[in-house]
Order: C-alpha cells, then sequence, then structure tokens
C-alpha cells in the first residue's frame, strides 16, 4: 500500500474521523467543500469522488458538468476546530475530468503546471506572504474591536487571544508561523507563514483564512480579508516574499558580488524586470476586486509606481535587507496583492511574470532609494514617463484581457472566465448610485 494513503487511513482510525472534507477552490478562489464517510477514502485515492462542477463558479456548463476530486493525501489534517470525538478531517483535492485528465480551470492544477515548469528550469518556488486582515463585531458593518496600532502589546489590541488561538490551530495543522502582530487599522492584524514552496503554501493560505474566520466565529466576533474595509483605515494587503533555490537549497537569488551592494544575483535581478513589466497585466489575478483598487489608489498605503528597492518601502517591490549577508535570506517581497486573491493563481502569475523576466533576459531600471514615491501623484509620476498599475478594475481587465502571458499561463478556460466576470462585476459598479452619489448631488443639482 501507498505509504502516504497508509497513514491517512491509519490516522483515521486512530483519531477517531468520521468525516472527512474534500476542499479545493473555484477560480476566484472561494473555498468548496464536500464530505465523505473514511469507509469511501480509499476508493477516492483511485477513483476520485464525482461532483457536479456547473455548481461551482468558473468550472463548467450544465452540459460538461462532471467532475472528479482526487484528494491529495500529502495534505490530510485533522481540523483542530472541531471536536476530538467524532473528528473531521481534511484534504486538498485535485480536479479532473472523467477521462482522467487534469481540469484546466482547477487553480490547483494552474499552480501545479507553473511549478513544474520552473522546475524544468532547475528552479523551485518559494513563498512567504504576509496575510492581513480586520476582525469586526458583526458581519454587518464594520465595527472595529480595537483601536490600536501596529505591534500594540496592550488592552488596545483586543484581539491577541483571537491570534493566539489562530496561530495554536493552524500548528496542529502543521503549517508553521513566523509572526503575528496587530497591524497599523484599529482592530487590523497579521500574521506570516513560514517560507515554502508556492503549492504548499497555497493550500496553507487557503486553510489560514478559513481558520481566522472560524476561530473569531469561535470567539463570537468577524474576520474579514476584503482588501479596504474602512475608509479612514489602512486597507489589507499580502505582501508576497519569494526567491528561487535549485535542488540542493541554494538559493539563486544571493550573490555577494553584487555591484549594485545588494546580494543579488542576475537571475535575481531579471526575475525582478519580469515582475514589474508584466504587473499592470497580471493585477487583475492579485488584485481581483473593484475594492482591491480603493488600496491601491490610496497614497501612503501601497505603492502603484512600477519600482524596485531595497531600503525604500514606497516602491512596488523590495528587497528586504534584515539579514543582508545570509543567502537564505534573500528574496525580493513584492508589495501590490490583497488577501482577497486566489493563492493559487496569484503565486501562478508571479512565477510566470518572473520566469519570462529570466527567458527575455531583462534588467530593471535603477532601483528608486532617495524619495518617497507616496509624494509623488500618479499625474506627476506619468509626467516622469513611469508605469503604473492600473487605477481601477476596468484598466485592470483591459490589460490582462490583452496579456498573452496571462492566456498561456492560466489557460484559455480561465483567462476568459476572469475577463467575462470580472468585466461584468466593473459594469455593475459602474452602474450603481451610491450613497455617496446621492448625499453629494442629489439636492444641488
Amino acid at each position: 500500500m501507498n505509504p502516504e494513503l497508509d497513514f491517512v487511513l491509519k490516522t483515521i482510525k486512530s483519531r477517531d474521523v468520521h468525516f472527512v472534507r474534500l476542499w479545493f477552490t473555484d477560480v476566484l478562489g472561494t473555498m468548496k467543500s464536500f464530505a465523505v464517510s473514511p469507509s469511501e477514502i480509499e476508493g477516492a485515492f483511485t477513483d476520485g469522488m464525482g461532483f457536479d462542477g456547473s455548481c461551482v463558479a468558473g468550472f463548467s456548463p450544465t452540459e460538461e458538468s462532471d467532475m472528479l476530486a482526487f484528494p491529495d493525501p500529502e495534505t490530510f489534517q485533522v481540523l483542530p476546530w472541531r471536536p476530538a470525538s467524532n473528528a473531521v478531517a481534511r484534504m486538498f483535492c485535485d480536479i479532473r475530468t472523467p477521462d482522467g485528465a487534469a481540469f484546466e480551470g482547477d487553480p490547483r492544477n494552474v499552480l501545479r503546471r507553473m511549478v513544474d515548469k520552473a522546475a524544468d528550469s532547475g528552479y523551485i518556488f518559494n513563498v512567504g506572504p504576509e496575510v492581513e486582515y480586520y476582525y469586526f463585531k458583526t458581519p454587518d458593518a464594520p465595527e472595529v474591536l480595537d483601536h490600536g496600532g501596529y505591534f500594540d502589546l496592550t488592552s488596545l489590541d483586543y484581539a491577541s487571544d483571537l491570534r493566539r488561538d489562530t496561530v495554536l490551530a493552524l500548528e496542529k495543522l502543521g503549517i508553521p508561523i513566523e509572526y503575528s502582530h496587530h497591524e497599523n487599522g484599529p482592530s487590523q492584524h497579521e500574521i506570516d507563514l513560514r517560507y515554502t514552496d508556492a503549492l504548499s503554501m497555497a493550500d496553507a493560505v487557503m486553510t489560514y483564512k478559513l481558520a481566522v474566520k472560524e476561530i473569531a466565529i469561535e470567539h463570537g466576533v468577524f474576520a474579514s480579508f476584503m482588501p479596504k474595509p474602512l475608509m479612514d483605515a489602512p486597507g489589507s494587503g499580502m505582501h508576497v516574499h519569494q526567491s528561487l533555490v535549485d535542488f540542493e537549497g541554494h538559493n539563486l537569488f544571493f550573490d555577494e558580488s553584487d555591484p549594485l551592494g545588494y546580494n543579488l544575483s542576475d537571475l535575481a535581478k531579471s526575475y525582478i524586470a519580469g515582475i514589474l513589466k508584466y504587473a499592470p497585466e497580471f493585477c487583475l489575478v492579485t488584485n481581483q476586486y473593484v475594492n482591491s483598487y480603493k488600496r491601491l489608489i490610496a497614497q501612503g498605503e501601497v505603492p502603484a509606481r512600477l519600482s524596485w528597492a531595497r531600503t525604500n518601502r514606497s516602491t512596488l517591490l523590495r528587497v528586504p535587507g534584515y539579514r543582508p549577508n545570509r543567502p537564505d535570506a534573500c528574496r525580493i517581497e513584492l508589495r501590490s496583492p490583497d488577501p482577497a486573491a486566489n493563492p493559487y493563481l496569484a503565486f501562478s502569475v508571479m512565477l510566470a511574470a518572473g520566469l519570462a523576466g529570466i527567458e527575455e533576459g531583462l534588467q530593471p531600471a535603477d532601483p528608486i532609494e532617495d524619495r518617497n514615491l507616496f509624494d509623488c501623484s500618479p499625474r506627476a509620476a506619468r509626467a516622469e514617463g513611469a508605469r503604473l498599475l492600473p487605477a481601477n478594475l476596468g484598466e485592470a481587465v483591459d490589460l490582462f484581457e490583452k496579456s498573452e502571458l496571462m492566456k498561456q499561463t492560466l489557460g484559455e478556460h480561465i483567462h476568459s472566465y476572469l475577463v467575462e466576470t470580472k468585466r461584468a462585476e466593473w459594469i455593475e459598479y459602474l452602474r450603481n448610485v451610491s450613497q455617496w452619489e446621492l448625499e453629494r448631488y442629489l439636492a444641488v443639482l
């Protein structure tokens, strides 16, 4: 018997597991799940579990709706927020068609394909996201729990117990945590996941988001990963630290002979150039909602200018310098993504852009270390000849639709679905008459 399958079956018996939830995401990154009894698990590994794909956003039309979910035994974990008696476990799934082919609309399959492409060139793609979110008293209105700020450890940090319980739950699920702290906004928090390979990390991010929400519910409150829930407070981001290593674990981004003094290899610089070139085209994936752009256009929060540096935090892409002379710490940090993104697709498009930069032999423009780019308006930046991220969802859809790299990376199925769905969202938003407009115009026009 396969040792991984044997481990799953033995753990089900020893931990009194009565339900196994099979997890996967739709194209937009919403978690989907159905439960099976332990007696069905062995058959699920070999034959898959059938479900109606027409019920999942972005999957299949009704006439082609039969899908199979194949659980990944490496992702088996018992859910710590469910009772120990009659326990519940979970496994992430790969989605296939009835003929056994990988389903082109499965986001996990997209990332697996990109990871395999990187491996063909001798690269392992490692990522470490910083995922921010807010706690609110109810899901009906953004009423905060506290008025703390960065790293507060006082009564202002009302939610420290929630963070503690969330971290403990994640560690029980085999997800290592590096940091957890209060963020800048009132009732805003961040938990940083330990650097690992992209596919494992995407699974971890989906688990993290669900765990945060489940623990919040247990405490009688609500957690939200909405990019910009409060007008006068910082939005929530998902800064993604990333690097390429070889199969022996050597960091290919590190080169102590770098003439810039950043300890970056030529490969790392080409990767950076690829990210900066294609960021406007993949912005629809990393920032996929109308609300995402209210975070991006808020000056002082997110750098919209396509720029990079080491110490300058007002650039879009940064080379963290906490341990500048250690090869294992060399990485880049992309600061534009938000936590509402589908992590499978977000990591896929970042990797695709970086690899394209390497394949095309690109070199980035000079780093910008001596200016606060938040003080430079988009109009002034354009006057200087700078390129910017799209200012709204409509612009992002147009750039994404024309992108050959995005079509190749995501496949026709997902690419066309995102164009259609996100353009419809943008049009619906434009048609909406907001309370702000009524208060501003109704009585005076």
